[in-house]
């Protein structure tokens, strides 16, 4: 066959296509990142040396006094929980949760946030839904003396429907080296105290979804005696524990730290501990939510199963050696702090062992 041949049988070239014909939006994209740059310039700190729209993001490595300062970074999403704000067609509160989260995992570490970048991605942009997600992140940030200073935004059409979006965060904290936080403090006979959660946080959302709408028939305006709506139950926000923790660890106070994230307290709890320690945890030293108690009892959902999933109303554990318990305790009574003792730290082999109340695990999360 001949190349002209080849031309005369090809199908007939349409005269003229676009992006916006390919499903991408352009023009909306720019409309929705000048709101982006004004919200995030709100949040940006004297260390901030470029503004939102360059290739980088720049920042100062001004460190103050800090004899060895280490970098320390993360990187996160907030899970299906973005279902839950897409029917209730609330976003701003899933953007918090995802600055939160992040702040949270270097947190531990002992690290205090310096900066924290964003990536959103949906099927077909829309500009408010972007915006108010965004304004979420910059009060997190703000709340947690951390810069917005860039991210990305991806339109996929095709890849993503219409209405979906997905978010993902990354942020950069510092911390100085004498002050790190890495569990090799942990000794045996260090208290566990747990402070609380609001809710599901980020994580459990697809079983929780699960047992609300598809087991149970409810959906998200439904109304449940104890726990209320249960879309806005649902979108309860992540707390940042950072105000509160982080004069505990300027003052070396805390031998680690686990932020109970997925896996719950029977995956994360060991992530900071030696090998040769367990952590016991006591059930029912703290009060549990209505919202676990109302997943356990309907849900048909195992102990075992509650306790790796969900945070089960605990969103922080601390190791303390028993000689600063009295001094953490008291600096949570001051700044009015909830805490709970929920365990110790015994011998062992790097696990979280329950030690439940003599009735069982049924009566302790009623």
């Amino acid at each position: 066959m001949t190349c002209g041949a080849t031309l005369l049988n090809s199908p007939a070239v349409p005269d003229k296509t676009s992006y916006r014909d390919a499903g991408v939006n352009i023009d909306a994209q720019d409309e929705a990142l000048r709101e982006v740059r004004r919200i995030a310039r709100d949040t940006f700190t004297p260390d901030v040396v470029s503004d939102i729209g360059l290739f980088g993001g720049l920042f100062r490595a001004n460190f103050g006094e800090m004899q060895s300062p280490i970098l320390v970074s993360s990187t996160d999403g907030v899970g299906t929980k973005l279902r839950v704000a897409q029917a209730m067609k609330i976003h701003d509160t899933v953007g918090y949760d995802l600055v939160c989260h992040c702040v949270n995992d270097i947190l531990v570490q002992g690290a205090r946030p310096l900066f924290f970048l964003d990536y959103y991605a949906t099927g077909r942009l829309r500009p408010s839904v972007m915006t108010d997600v965004i304004r979420g992140m910059a009060r997190a940030c703000k709340e947690n003396g951390c810069a917005l200073i860039g991210g990305e935004t991806a339109e996929m059409p095709g890849f993503y429907g219409d209405d979906d979006y997905d978010i993902a965060g990354f942020i950069v904290g510092v911390v100085d080296g004498p002050q790190v936080i890495d569990g090799k403090a942990v000794r045996e006979g260090d208290v566990l105290i747990g402070l609380p959660s609001a809710g599901l946080h980020t994580n459990g959302y697809s079983l929780a979804r699960r047992i609300f709408f598809e087991r149970l028939g409810y959906d998200y305006q439904s109304i449940v005696p104890g726990i209320g709506k249960i879309g806005e139950a649902l979108l309860q926000p992540h707390i940042s524990y950072l105000k509160p923790l982080m004069p505990l660890v300027e003052r070396r106070a805390i031998h680690a730290m686990a932020h109970i994230t997925g896996g719950g307290l029977t995956d994360n709890i060991p992530r900071v501990l030696p090998e040769s320690l367990d952590a016991k945890i006591k059930l029912g030293s703290w009060p549990v939510p209505p919202l676990f108690t109302f997943l356990f009892d309907k849900g048909g959902v195992d102990r075992d199963e509650m306790l790796r999933v969900f945070n089960m109303g605990i969103g922080m554990v601390l190791m303390v050696s028993p000689d600063r318990v009295d001094a953490v305790a008291k600096h949570f009574t001051q700044i009015g702090q909830r805490y709970f003792f929920v365990g110790n730290i015994t011998k062992g082999s790097r696990r979280v062992v329950y030690d439940a109340p003599p009735a069982g695990f049924a009566s302790w999360i009623e």
